[in-house]
């Protein structure tokens, strides 16, 4: 298991749940992912778990995540789409 080096975790900020003003949200194409951890490590918000699940209610949409995978595995897609 890998250990997190995040020391905080995600909560509901002043003006409500990140996830709603989000312009584009990761979408992980399980076939390609290799399970490497590159996007849970670089993830600023900690919103990606052991399983490489992305808590899309605190995500920002940043695309930090799409651009360390190593596999291209994660592609931003725009809401509502």
């Amino acid at each position: 298991m890998r250990e997190r080096l995040a020391i905080s975790r995600p909560v509901e900020g002043a003006c409500g749940k990140t996830g709603t003003w989000r312009v584009f949200r990761p979408v992980v194409d399980r076939d390609r992912c290799n399970s490497c951890g590159m996007c849970a490590m670089y993830c600023p918000d900690g919103v990606i778990d052991n399983d490489y699940q992305i808590d899309l209610v605190f995500c920002k949409g940043c695309g930090i995540c799409a651009n360390e995978c190593p596999k291209k595995a994660i592609t931003m897609v725009r809401e509502g789409e």
